[in-house]
């Protein structure tokens, strides 16, 4: 459960302090981490000495320790030399590596319980009765924040998310599939929405520069009880792929400022169909030519503003008028009407949302 690397590191600041060789072997006499050149030597040694009933031995100038994870043998301590100094330092060793696996095995049962709580595959006893066995506060204030990667199985994007978290130890990073990191994040009594969007901006800013890699963060509503983490994780997750369909802009979306989006993210995809064909008499958007669907953007953009649209494009406003007057031609919708410009307006979004449904299909 520990990688070889941590257990490397350990021993290595156990040696500096020391000047005592040590090495870790699993139970087949392998090595897994080692201070000392051709560890491969103690194989049979330690093979003996996993076949003994000691915990302890020393055998031919080495001090042999074994390591027990619910007693389950794990792992076997070879420490150079036979005098006591040498002894105690391998009882230390031990002692720290068999920390190290209860840590870890913590951190694991809780990695686990974390991914089951969002995916609701747990019922309310079992939430409350294994969250309490984990030491977890079970009314804590908590959100939680998607980051999705461009790549799967960032490694670097995690490791930088978990650095940025790891001192926090009521904050959970876990993942649920190859793209998406998942941010159990705790929630101080006096932090509001704007907090919130503060941290999903340091995470942004963080993963650009640290990890080199694109990405966007989403973040649900604030819960009070744990039981209800599943729903803010939803709630990210949707606000994820409405700011992906219509606010491609935006690289931090909030499910509590996702708009209209919501609304139409909801729709079934039926009558969304029977929508674009009541508009557009059975056309599409993506039937006008690149002109018109400029002219429109810039249209909305500016408040259906004709001055300033015509300013902004280069183009004379009588040019304007005659483009929106042709639009107005073919749709029988006149883009200065206000009625008119918020039914393209969510039409236009309909579509939009209609083609990424389509994509997922694929």
């Amino acid at each position: 459960m520990i990688s070889n690397q941590i257990l490397q590191t350990t021993i290595d600041g156990l040696k500096n302090i020391t000047r005592i060789d040590i090495s870790v072997m699993d139970t087949e006499g392998k090595v897994l981490a080692s201070t000392v050149e051709n560890p491969e030597q103690y194989e049979n040694i330690v093979l003996s000495f996993v076949a003994s009933p000691a915990d302890s031995q020393s055998i031919q100038g080495y001090q042999f320790f074994k390591v027990f994870e619910e007693h389950q043998l794990e792992y076997v301590i070879v420490a150079k030399g036979d005098s006591e100094d040498v002894f105690m330092v391998g009882k230390i060793a031990a002692f720290q590596i068999q920390n190290l696996l209860v840590a870890y095995k913590e951190r694991y049962d809780k990695d686990n319980f974390i991914k089951n709580l969002l995916l609701d595959n747990l019922l309310l006893v079992d939430i409350y009765n294994r969250a309490k066995k984990l030491h977890i506060d079970s009314e804590a204030r908590r959100v939680v924040y998607i980051i999705e990667t461009k790549n799967e199985k960032d490694a670097n994007a995690l490791e930088t998310v978990r650095s940025l978290f790891s001192g926090k130890t009521k904050d959970f990073i876990t993942a649920v599939d190859e793209k998406n990191i998942i941010l159990v994040k705790e929630v101080k009594p006096n932090e509001t929405y704007e907090d919130l969007n503060k941290t999903a901006k340091i995470i942004l800013d963080m993963l650009n520069t640290e990890a080199m890699t694109k990405v966007y963060v989403a973040y649900g509503t604030i819960v009070n009880e744990i039981k209800d983490v599943s729903r803010s994780y939803k709630e990210a997750k949707m606000a994820l792929d409405v700011g992906k369909i219509f606010y491609s802009g935006k690289n931090v979306m909030a499910y509590n400022n996702l708009g209209i989006g919501r609304l139409i993210y909801q729709l079934p995809m039926p009558l969304c169909k029977m929508f674009i064909k009541e508009i557009f008499d059975g056309k599409s958007p993506d039937d006008f030519d690149e002109e018109t669907l400029t002219t429109i953007n810039k249209f909305f953009e500016n408040n259906l503003n004709v001055s300033e649209t015509s300013r902004q494009l280069y183009i004379h406003r009588n040019t304007l008028v005659y483009r929106l007057d042709k639009l107005h031609k073919n749709t029988n919708l006149d883009l200065r009407v206000f009625e008119d410009a918020i039914t393209f307006k969510i039409a236009l979004m309909v579509v939009k949302y209609m083609k990424y449904m389509e994509q997922l299909d694929y």
